[in-house]
C-alpha cells in the first residue's frame, strides 16, 4: 500500500519542499566527482534533479505515486534523466556495493526500523563512496512548538542524535558530523528556524552481515 499522507501532500500542484535543493546537498555535492548516487525517500524529486544536472547517474526512490509524477515532470522541465522507482526501503533492491554515493536529505525512519533501514541502504554504497546526510535533531521539536511551518516528523523518536546516527554507520569515517540551527526555506513546509544533524562521511569498509 502507497503512503496516502504523502500522495495527498504531494498531490497539491506547487512543489510542497520546493524545486530548488537542500543547501546543505548544494554545497557538498559538487565537491565529489559525479558517479552513480542513490536518492532513498526522494519525494518530489529536488535533490535528485539537482544531482542529474552535475553530471549523476541518480537512482532515487519513494512510494508516493504524487511525488514521482512530479519528480519526473522537474526532471523533464530541467532536461535531465533520473531513474525514479514507486518502492518502499523494505522493498528495494539494488546491487550491493554499487553506488558511489547516498544522499539521505530528511529521510527520516521510525525508530524501530531506523537502523535496519540504515543498514540495509549503506549496504548498496561502494568502499570509498560518500554519504551525505541532513535530517532534523533531537532538539527540534522544540522549534515544532514555535513554528509549525518549520516541518519535521510529530513523533519526537523519529529525530536524529548525531550519536546514535555514527553507531548506525560503522563502517564509516565520518569527515563531518555536527548540529546545526539552520534557517529554512523550502517550499510551504519547511520555513524557518530549524535544528538539523548533517554528516559527511567515506565507507572505508565492507561489515560481515549481521555484525
Amino acid at each position: 500500500m502507497r503512503h496516502s499522507f504523502w500522495d495527498e501532500r504531494y498531490a497539491q500542484e506547487e512543489y510542497v519542499y520546493g524545486t530548488k535543493p537542500n543547501v546543505f546537498l548544494k554545497e557538498v555535492l559538487p565537491t565529489f566527482s559525479a558517479g552513480k548516487i542513490l536518492f532513498p525517500a526522494e519525494g518530489e524529486g529536488r535533490n535528485a534533479v539537482f544531482a542529474a544536472s552535475l553530471g549523476w547517474d541518480v537512482k532515487a526512490f519513494d512510494n508516493s505515486n504524487e511525488g514521482q509524477r512530479k519528480a519526473l515532470d522537474l526532471a523533464r522541465e530541467n532536461q535531465v534523466e533520473i531513474d525514479y522507482q514507486l518502492k518502499s526501503v523494505e522493498e528495494v533492491d539494488f546491487p550491493l556495493d554499487s553506488f558511489d554515493a547516498i544522499a539521505l536529505i530528511y529521510a527520516h525512519f521510525p525508530e524501530s526500523k531506523r537502523r535496519e533501514y540504515h543498514r540495509k541502504l549503506v549496504s548498496y554504497l561502494k568502499v570509498g563512496g560518500v554519504m551525505i546526510i541532513e535530517a532534523f535533531g533531537k532538539k527540534h521539536s522544540d522549534f515544532q512548538i514555535e513554528n509549525p511551518s518549520v516541518g519535521g516528523p510529530k513523533d519526537s523518536a523519529m529525530l536524529y542524535d548525531i550519536d546514535e546516527l555514527k553507531g548506525d554507520f560503522p563502517e564509516f569515517r565520518f569527515m563531518a558530523a555536527y548540529p546545526s540551527q539552520v534557517e529554512l526555506s523550502e517550499g510551504d513546509y519547511h520555513v524557518g528556524t530549524a535544528h538539523v544533524v548533517r554528516i559527511i562521511a567515506i565507507k572505508d569498509r565492507v561489515l560481515p552481515t549481521g555484525f
